[in-house]
């Protein structure tokens, strides 16, 4: 729109929904760059960097993102939200082959996210998103199990392990060879198919699985979350 200063001279008016528009793209743009920069330089590189690749002044990611911590935490919060909607997926693919497909698909988006996968399942701000996932994968896993694709006693924390040693090939792997996770996964998913012989030891409990995630979170000197690790 434009309208008229005192003096005369015409001047174009942005409007509200144009500087909304322009912040949803910069903040899009910022957080593509931290996702490549991140997976080339690990959680240690600069916000400075981030900025400069996404090609906006740093003052700019700031406006968007108060710190870098809440750079990476939105970057985890697009990770779940992924990962619950494919988990979600998974339930409704018929005859058990849900759980096949989903750990192909989290493969995927592990490795398009390899830059920050040490706050994955650990990240504080995303509980509630990775309860609901868990609560689905419980489903998927049920389900494979009833229709005889995967063994009666296979259990979550199995694909817990799964899952971590993914995340450790892809971040090991990282450009070199962006596709050796999948064998992993296939060798994995081939060992959970049902056999007559018994497995000589037990799955991982619960409670191992809990402490390991608090030992990351000490690590990275984050707070526990108790209300999860109790769960």
């Amino acid at each position: 729109m434009t309208i008229s200063t005192e003096s005369g001279e015409p001047h174009e008016q942005k409007t509200p929904r144009a500087l909304r528009r322009d912040a949803a793209e910069n903040r899009r743009r910022l957080l593509d760059a931290a996702r490549e920069v991140f997976a080339e330089h690990g959680l240690e590189a600069g916000v400075e960097e981030v900025a400069q690749v996404a090609g906006v002044g740093v003052g700019t990611l700031y406006r968007r993102f108060l710190t870098k911590d809440a750079l990476i935490a939105e970057l985890v919060r697009e990770f779940m939200e992924q990962v619950l909607a494919l988990v979600r997926e998974a339930t409704t693919v018929s005859d058990g082959r849900g759980l096949e497909q989903f750990v192909f698909a989290l493969g995927d988006v592990q490795s398009a996210n390899r830059g920050c996968l040490a706050r994955i399942w650990t990240d504080e701000h995303s509980t509630a998103l990775r309860q609901q996932y868990r609560i689905h994968l419980a489903e998927v896993l049920e389900d494979a199990k009833a229709h005889g694709v995967v063994r009666t006693d296979a259990a979550m924390t199995d694909l817990d392990l799964l899952f971590w040693a993914l995340r450790g090939i892809i971040e090991t792997t990282g450009a070199l060879a962006p596709g050796a996770w999948r064998r992993h996964a296939a060798i994995h998913l081939a060992g959970l198919r049902p056999s007559a012989s018994e497995l000589s030891h037990p799955p991982v409990g619960e409670d191992v699985v809990a402490r390991s995630r608090d030992s990351l979170l000490q690590q990275s000197g984050a707070p526990v979350n108790r209300t999860e690790r109790e769960r």
